[in-house]
């Protein structure tokens, strides 16, 4: 499963423009100050060294999740390994550093800005005069050009995934010399800096044939410090080697090795010497850190002697005593050989979010989606991933940026903290009380739209507890076991692609409640005077005779152990305020398809990776749902079907505005908006854990930043890296 990707970019979106209009939007209070400069809650993990401390040559290899099947970014089956060849092999104008803001790469540009305002936007990029393609060919307009007319949207031959930018450009020239690009936007684009990263070459943008197929199964022609060897489709494996027309700083490093290795299997691999680089779930970091404590301390005990006698054992025997001692001395081996890795730790540009189907059922009132976010401790449940990790267990404030980025503020103050008084007061405001009569429902109807209800409840709901009474009594040995959120939206694949499309909207001018002794956003907060059902926790809630019960859907995967351990966590704080659960286990392979992306669940855990862009690319995650031509919804990304007209004006005027700072605070409010509507609460960032070989410098935990491809590789013989960033 996909733990590095291509962002939410990678996935198709709306690119409809709407007009702002007159409505006023005033700014609404979040825990931070806005002129507060927020710093990433992880620095990244890479043991940094000078480059003249990393030998010349060697060979790394490196744990992936696929071999992917297209090498086209621009294409909706591109994965995390495409963006990750992408990085190594093509010209990216802008990077993303350690505070995961874009920074312009030298090695390819000289400068880019903004040249004209009035009448239209001209952003004039000059480019570095040794920058070239693979061929040799000079990289220039003509590559700047074919990429905008492939990736516009006008020309429905090119099967692309995305054109969130490029839509918006009118005309791509030549400057002055062949060095300087004019591109000239038909409308305002705040976030320019997106475009053209990666830049493809014109062999591969400039026909539909060539875009759709030319760059599927190889790439003849690139411009980075590595080049595409060979792609080893038999043994899953995609080689890269240094480039000898690389003009920058040359790679350390003669060959880079991507090898699609399961999760589950890594550390085993990485024990029997085929891997030096491969993120890894908590069980395997335990493994290493214990491997690299003991290293030293104590040989691993001796084999026993004789046969283990497996072959002649009946099904039914136990293991002999020689089994036992096979079993715990090939452990031991395998441990020992670890000890020449160790865990570099960071957090991912990625949280994990609570999501609340709002289409319909209870969660379509809004103040039952703001009672169940009322009912959370956030807090907790981050500590509950993060803690055991050694990670800052700290809850994320913002759904369009993580702590560090320039665009981050708390904006939770908008919805309010944990408050069990007040999320009873919202149900019972809501109507849903305690103790009311609730009418039992048979066959299709008990079982609802969104079906696969039980057939027998309360069977159902003894295996439920169950199986929560063994999960806790497990909380503390198995906390580290397995990865705790596998689903990214947009870097595994697992999300399909939406449907593009989005007209004018009017204000919808609902009215909201307001509670008097609260700063938060309108219909935040209980209105003043409802008073908290009483006895709530100990039994459900009931409305029209139906109990308040909510159907929460979760992968049954190996890898999702910890996510169910979040989610039973919050099953039991729901509780307190009396909402039941049913918690619904599916097959992961279609945990989106059947089930998040099509609406079929009330709640969910998945995770959305954090952006530079935000106003571009986080847009289509918060949109107001609208009906299509055929009569159905179009929800682009937004699977929790909650929106509003205000957030949509909001992002359109802050991808309209050419002020940083007036994009900043524009993203803020919407921000605070979308807390108010409370679809989505964001829990936690995601935990990024890395093994390392000890001697491998400038590769790790990359936290926000991308990778510099040309500084990785093995230590000289006695240099040392940069001290550990927690001072270990």
């Amino acid at each position: 499963m996909s733990y590095d990707g291509v962002g939410p970019r990678a996935v198709m979106r709306s690119v409809a423009f709407l007009t702002a209009g007159a409505l006023a939007v005033p700014l609404l209070t979040g825990c931070g100050s806005e002129d507060e400069t927020s710093k990433p809650l992880a620095g990244q993990d890479i043991a940094p060294a000078a480059r003249a401390q990393v030998t010349q040559g060697g060979t790394l290899r490196w744990a992936v999740d696929t071999v992917p099947e297209t090498f086209n970014t621009f294409q909706s089956d591109a994965d995390a390994t495409t963006t990750r060849v992408a990085q190594a092999v093509l010209p990216s104008l802008y990077r993303i550093d350690e505070n995961g803001r874009a920074q312009r790469n030298p090695a390819y540009l000289e400068s880019a800005k903004v040249v004209d305002s009035e009448p239209k936007q001209v952003v004039l990029y000059k480019l570095n005069q040794q920058a070239v393609w693979s061929d040799g060919r000079e990289i220039g307009a003509a590559d700047f050009a074919a990429q905008w007319r492939a990736l516009s949207g006008k020309d429905s031959a090119y099967w692309t995934a995305r054109n969130a930018g490029y839509d918006r450009i009118e005309k791509i020239e030549r400057g002055e010399n062949d060095l300087e690009v004019r591109v000239t936007f038909a409308r305002p684009y705040a976030d320019w800096q997106s475009l053209f990263s990666p830049l493809y070459p014109k062999q591969v943008m400039g026909t539909p044939d060539s875009f759709n197929d030319g760059a599927r199964r190889k790439l003849k022609v690139t411009a980075g410090p590595f080049v595409v060897k060979k792609v080893d489709r038999k043994n899953e494996q995609v080689r890269l080697a240094r480039n000898p027309r690389w003009w920058g700083r040359p790679a350390k490093l003669s060959e880079i090795v991507l090898t699609a290795v399961p999760r589950e299997k890594r550390a085993a691999a990485l024990a029997a010497g085929k891997l030096d680089l491969a993120e890894i779930d908590p069980a395997a970091a335990q493994r290493i850190d214990s491997a690299s404590a003991a290293k030293g301390a104590a040989g691993p005990r001796s084999v026993a002697s004789g046969s283990s006698g497996a072959a002649e054992k009946k099904a039914d025997d136990k293991p002999s005593e020689a089994d036992k001692a096979d079993k715990a001395s090939k452990a031991d081996k395998a441990d020992t050989s670890l000890a020449g890795f160790e865990v570099r730790r960071s957090l991912e540009p990625a949280y994990t979010q609570l999501a609340l189907n709002g289409a319909d059922g209870p969660l379509a009132d809004e103040r039952v989606r703001r009672a169940v976010a009322r009912a959370l401790d956030r807090t907790e449940l981050a500590a509950l991933v993060l803690k055991p990790l050694g990670l800052p267990a700290v809850p994320v404030g913002s759904h369009l940026a993580l702590s560090g980025q320039e665009a981050y503020a708390d904006g939770s103050g908008a919805l309010g903290g944990q408050d069990t008084a007040e999320a009873q007061a919202l149900l019972a405001d809501a109507g849903w009380v305690a103790g009311g009569p609730i009418k039992e429902e048979t066959g299709e109807k008990a079982a609802g739209a969104k079906g696969e209800k039980s057939k027998d409840k309360k069977s159902d709901e003894k295996k439920e507890e169950k199986e929560e009474k063994k999960e806790k009594d497990k909380n503390e040995e198995d906390k580290n076991k397995d990865d705790d959120g596998t689903y990214i939206v947009g870097q595994d694949g697992k999300a399909p692609g939406e449907t593009t499309g989005g007209k004018e909207l009017a204000q919808d001018g609902k009215q909201q409640l307001t509670h008097p002794h609260q700063g938060g956003a309108p219909g935040a907060y209980a209105p003043k005077g409802t008073a908290a059902p009483a006895g709530a926790a100990a039994g459900a809630l009931a409305k029209n005779g139906k109990a308040l019960s909510l159907r929460f859907v979760l992968p049954s995967g190996p890898g999702s152990e910890s996510l169910r351990q979040v989610a039973t966590r919050i099953s039991r704080m729901l509780a307190k305020v009396g909402i039941r659960t049913e918690t619904v286990k599916v097959a992961d392979d279609s945990y989106f398809k059947d089930h998040v992306a099509s609406g079929s669940y009330d709640l969910a855990l998945y995770s959305w990776p954090a952006s530079a862009f935000p106003a571009t690319d986080a847009r289509p995650i918060y949109a107001k749902p609208q009906p299509a031509a055929d009569g159905s919804l179009n929800v682009e990304q937004n699977y929790t079907r909650v929106g509003t007209d205000q957030v949509d004006q909001l992002f359109d005027q802050a991808i309209s505005t050419l002020d940083e700072g007036e994009e900043r605070d524009l993203i803020r409010k919407a921000d605070t908006r979308i807390w108010a509507a409370a679809g989505s609460i964001p829990l936690y960032q995601r935990p990024q854990l890395t093994a390392a070989r000890k001697n491998l410098a400038n590769a790790g935990a990359f936290g926000f930043q991308t990778p510099v491809y040309e500084d990785m590789g093995f230590l000289e013989k006695g240099a040392r890296p940069a001290a550990h960033p927690s001072g270990k």
